[in-house]
């Protein structure tokens, strides 16, 4: 990948998500907001374990695998704040007890929801960018199609050669009135290979991204000034 530091336009904003529960689907925007966190909301909840880990797709010091997180949909409601949806298609508020306990039924294991304290949510960082081409170089590669939410982006970028975005590394972007500042790629694990509600398991995705560029697609950036990001709207590199 060239490293040339060129300023310009260089891609457009074609797909936005916001995930407000870690580790459970989220929803797809035509508009999100971001403060000096991250996306407004985005992750903002949890899944605790009886130790207090947060739930997640893996085991690590802040994380705990919970199996069947990935069955279950969040999205922010304007009048009743987060809402999850359980695979029965029943809704409930993030702070109901009857979810906790439809949840800990559901996972197998006593937990509960908690909002974010003093331990970050994010696994590598605030805001997760893919680009398209990089999932579609993918799909080639294996022979068949990979749909890009496997990869859990809040935004998704076109007019890109596949992995050039880690050129950006250290550089500004600026979309729409937020500037964003990219700090690292964005490692992959087996959860690329896992199903989740609206996607059957797909074995061997994670090993193609390892052969393909080192098991890293996208990059992790922070929000240098706060903003909205529209569909459509412009990259911009600094």
């Amino acid at each position: 990948m060239g490293t040339a530091r060129t300023s310009g336009r260089v891609a457009s904003v074609v797909s936005l998500h916001r995930y407000p529960v870690k580790s459970m689907l989220g929803e797809r925007l035509t508009d999100v907001a971001f403060d000096e966190r991250g996306v407004v909301a985005d992750r903002r909840w949890s899944v605790r374990t009886r130790e207090g880990k947060i739930g997640s797709g893996k085991n690590t010091s802040r994380f705990a695998a919970v199996p069947g997180l990935q069955q279950v949909c969040a999205r922010l409601a304007a009048e009743s704040g987060v809402l999850v949806t359980l695979p029965d298609g029943s809704s409930h508020h993030v702070g109901s007890a009857v979810l906790q306990e439809r949840l800990s039924g559901l996972v197998g294991q006593p937990v509960r929801l908690a909002p974010e304290s003093d331990v970050s949510h994010f696994d590598d960082g605030p805001v997760s960018l893919i680009a398209r081409a990089s999932v579609e170089a993918l799909a080639e590669y294996r022979g068949e199609h990979i749909d890009e939410a496997r990869f859990r982006p809040n935004l998704v970028l076109d007019d890109l050669a596949s992995f050039h975005d880690e050129t950006w590394i250290g550089r500004r972007l600026c979309i729409g009135s937020a500037v964003l500042s990219v700090e690292l790629p964005s490692p992959r694990c087996v959860m690329v290979d896992h199903a989740s509600a609206d996607l059957p398991p797909q074995p061997g995705n994670l090993v193609a991204v390892g052969r393909l560029n080192g098991a890293r697609l996208g990059v992790i950036a922070r929000v240098v000034q706060p903003g909205v990001v529209r569909l459509g709207d412009r990259v911009h590199v600094e």
